[in-house]
């Protein structure tokens, strides 16, 4: 596994239950253990499965089974044309099937951004298949009693601002005819990052070099460029299923605290703009078993800005549970 080549990883597809083709890869360790829980890492937006590439070897090498699929909408996976498609609720019927069809029982799921809400649903969802829960980047938020709509949250959360733009439909064409700078402002390094709340006129803007402090070098850069070709309608729609999530958790009822036996860890950065502190201190009243670890200096995209450190502070929280024989690498 080279982290700076994409085809040195084991890929896989995968037809499952729910009717969707899912890509993924799927790193099984040489010295494998069967009753060693698999970890399955969900991305967010705008990333790929190439999302983990610094973390796939390191836990690898520990003797984990890691499992990293496309989300829906990315890469090579399906991506339906009704935004409803992308609620929390069908993507967890996916991650479920997924499991189902690669015969696990129950893994650790580990996601980030997008995927660190989905991780989280996944445990109100399908809390019987979960041994343990990580999220980077976003803390869990509990399903609302009253239906927000984005505009409220942005109110209230102003650094979010920028979902807004994504959850209208001109946004689609918009980034996809500037791919080149809008990745490359999606990836900065916090000290360099834009201010979203007019990224419309930022990504159209040419006369702004995005790619200077970008923290993703020229080859990782038009990989990306290359995920996307198929057009940004699929990862977009996340941002526009603020009313569906709130009626099908509604209509079910889903529990607003984890699983009181569930560990749960968060990883975020200091420095991340969509990371606010209050979020943190909140999701504490929902999540019995909460560990919360702050990396100082860092942005949004830790598995990026805080490689080793990511890596290890997951295997830590696992050999924590007893789930690893090893806590360094």
């Amino acid at each position: 596994m080279n982290p700076t080549d994409p085809q040195t990883f084991s890929h896989r597809t995968a037809q499952i239950s729910t009717g969707r083709l899912y890509h993924f890869i799927d790193q099984v360790p040489s010295n494998y253990d069967p009753t060693q829980p698999p970890l399955v890492c969900l991305h967010g937006f705008p990333d790929s499965w190439f999302g983990w590439r610094y973390q796939i070897g390191p836990w690898c090498r520990q003797g984990f089974r890691v499992i990293v699929p496309d989300m829906l909408g990315y890469g090579e996976t399906d991506m339906p044309h009704d935004s409803s498609a992308y609620s929390p609720k069908n993507i967890c019927n996916d991650i479920s099937a997924l499991l189902d069809f690669l015969a696990i029982p129950k893994a650790v799921v580990i996601g980030h951004d997008w995927g660190s809400h989905m991780a989280g649903r996944f445990a109100l969802w399908h809390p019987d298949r979960l041994i343990a829960l990580v999220m980077l980047s976003i803390p869990y938020v509990p399903p609302k009693e009253q239906y927000v709509s984005l505009e409220e949250l942005v109110r209230a959360y102003p650094s979010y601002g920028y979902q807004v733009y994504f959850a209208s439909e001109s946004s689609t064409s918009e980034i996809e005819e500037n791919l080149v700078p809008f990745l490359a402002s999606a990836f900065r390094t916090p000290e360099k990052a834009l201010s979203w709340s007019k990224l419309n006129e930022l990504i159209t803007n040419k006369q702004i070099n995005f790619t200077d402090d970008c923290l993703l070098n020229e080859r990782e850069l038009q990989f990306y460029v290359s995920r996307f070709q198929r057009g940004m309608r699929g990862p977009l729609s996340y941002y526009r299923t603020t009313k569906t999530r709130f009626e099908e958790e509604k209509e079910a009822q889903l529990p607003v605290h984890l699983p009181p036996n569930l560990p749960v860890l968060f990883l975020y950065g200091t420095k991340d703009a969509t990371c606010p502190p209050s979020a943190v201190r909140n999701a504490h009243k929902f999540i019995s078993r909460l560990n919360t670890v702050a990396i100082e200096d860092v942005g949004h995209w830790v598995m990026l800005q805080a490689q080793d450190r990511v890596a290890l502070e997951v295997l830590r929280f696992l050999s924590s549970l007893g789930l690893s024989q090893q806590s360094r690498m």
